[in-house]
């Protein structure tokens, strides 16, 4: 019998999605969804849910001695526009969130982790174009500079400890049943929603801002993919790579108007703008292709017509 998984942060963008097709797979009564507020009411009912704030190890650790734990998805993070209003609390959410768990697995009481890293850990000298898996970092925003210290911190407790922690990177995260929170990708989200409601987008970053992005689906499959992974082909513990497309406001645009002629597009870049300009335009992902047989489903094409399918669908509904 699989010992239950618990997901803190189950009721973000990521979180939602990944506890919904956890618990397709091993059976809602074995995950356990927490969250610091509650969720939607289809993932509050569909098995356990318990309000938990990651950044309380007690409590953490009350509900993993409950409910006899074994796996933990770490998915609670404050995102990177967001973060630059509030660094000293992303910094606590971010890091102490991680700690946590890591100290759980340090002292026999979980088996195996799951943390988000993101391709914010790159920054303005990286290389650009095919983003290797090693290279110069030296991120500029405060997730970024979470992010790069905790893939440090999780390679330092597997080397140390033996914590088996696994990372992907992930670039900006396309899904039509949850709205993003607070990342300088968020506008690959909107986009199509105002394509459906309105017929026109704002949009915050330059028309030719080239950024690595991922339809949902995808996502959560390279999760699930690199956690039931054998131990043995995970060669990195810090974090991989993690590609798909790549794409700007532009093109996303044009990919929109071949189903909706009409629809405008304008270009009012802000803070986020700065932000995008430190990140890669590609990334190479061939050490989690090669390691645990890593490849995505969706392209720019599939990923527009899936998105406004399914938000026509949804305003029907």
């Amino acid at each position: 019998m699989r010992k239950p998984i618990l997901i803190l942060g189950a009721c973000g963008q990521i979180g939602t999605e990944l506890t919904y097709e956890l618990r397709s797979i091993f059976g809602g009564e074995n995950i356990i969804a927490s969250d610091i507020r509650e969720g939607n009411e289809s993932l509050m009912q569909a098995g356990p849910f318990e309000l938990l704030d990651a950044t309380n190890y007690e409590a953490i650790e009350d509900v993993i001695m409950h409910y006899e734990v074994e796996e933990v998805y770490l998915m609670a993070a404050m995102l990177s526009a967001t973060a630059e209003k509030f660094p000293m609390r992303a910094w606590n959410l971010n890091m102490n969130s991680l700690f946590n768990v890591l100290n759980l697995a340090k002292e026999g009481k979980i088996e195996k982790i799951f943390w988000p890293s993101s391709i914010a850990v790159f920054g303005p000298n990286t290389p650009k174009e095919s983003t290797p898996q090693s290279t110069l970092m030296e991120p500029s925003t405060v997730y970024g500079i979470s992010k790069q210290s905790g893939e440090r911190w999780c390679e330092y407790y597997f080397k140390k400890f033996g914590v088996d922690v696994r990372s992907v990177r992930y670039p900006g995260l396309i899904s039509w049943k949850t709205m993003p929170g607070g990342g300088t990708t968020d506008y690959a989200v909107e986009i199509y929603h105002a394509a459906i409601n309105s017929g026109f987008y704002k949009c915050f970053l330059k028309e030719d801002t080239k950024l690595p992005m991922m339809y949902m689906d995808d996502a959560v499959k390279a999760t699930i993919s690199l956690m039931l992974s054998p131990r043995k082909n995970i060669k990195t513990h810090a974090s991989y790579n993690l590609g798909s497309m790549s794409f700007s406001p532009q093109e996303i645009a044009a990919s929109i108007q071949k189903h909706i002629p009409e629809f405008e597009i304008s270009y009012s870049p802000d803070f986020r703008q700065q932000i995008a300009d430190s990140w890669p335009k590609s990334i190479d992902d061939s050490q989690a292709r090669q390691d645990w047989n890593w490849s995505p489903e969706f392209d720019l094409k599939k990923t527009t017509a899936t998105m406004l399918s399914n938000l026509r669908r949804k305003v029907r509904e």
